[in-house]
């Protein structure tokens, strides 16, 4: 028998709501890790002179070489510590839990099987932090300074700063709304 969702979910978390919690703070502990490496990458890749400190000396062989090695520190110092730390998971909750109730987690679509068709929403929001870049460049002084005498750090902490000030913007009422929907869900099956 599938139960509803928000039953299912509601059970889920009250008899595992602090993995639940374990789980979103390692989460956002590796997406602070792996920001803080890429900040930390981006400085040393122009002090190691691996890419040019002025982006009118960039080309694509310089941008590959940049993603690359980006690639190979983040997997370094956040993938593998965040791999160790999702077997560890695995191992110590996950299949401990007994097999009746991961089974009905299952047959409920709770973690596994059927999602529903996904809209591509990345177009938008790509769209958006662009349009975000502008008006920064626009309010930093710097809208008829030539791309050539571009900073990257600029363009870094640019495209970030407006990356921070959208989820600041999206996160705090998506995080608002789902703190409250969950008091209700949880209190509804209290």
């Amino acid at each position: 028998m599938v139960e509803n969702g928000d039953k299912i979910w509601g059970k889920f978390l009250r008899n595992h709501w602090k993995m639940f919690t374990l789980i979103i703070v390692i989460c956002v502990l590796a997406f602070i890790g792996a920001v803080s490496v890429f900040l930390w990458f981006v400085g040393e890749a122009q002090i190691t002179d691996l890419v040019p400190e002025i982006l009118d000396q960039w080309t694509m062989e310089y941008l590959i070489t940049f993603i690359l090695h980006l690639i190979f520190w983040e997997v370094i110092i956040i993938g593998i510590p965040l791999l160790i730390a999702a077997v560890a998971v695995w191992k110590l909750w996950w299949k401990r839990i007994p097999d009746a109730e991961r089974n009905e987690y299952k047959r409920n679509h709770l973690l596994f099987g059927s999602h529903s068709k996904r809209t591509d929403g990345g177009g938008i929001i790509t769209f958006l932090i662009n349009i975000g870049f502008v008006i920064k460049v626009y309010l930093d002084g710097n809208w008829n300074t030539p791309f050539a005498t571009w900073k990257f750090d600029y363009l870094v902490y640019s495209y970030l700063w407006v990356l921070i000030i959208f989820l600041i913007i999206i996160g705090i009422p998506i995080a608002m709304g789902g703190i409250w929907w969950l008091h209700n869900k949880i209190k509804k099956e209290s």
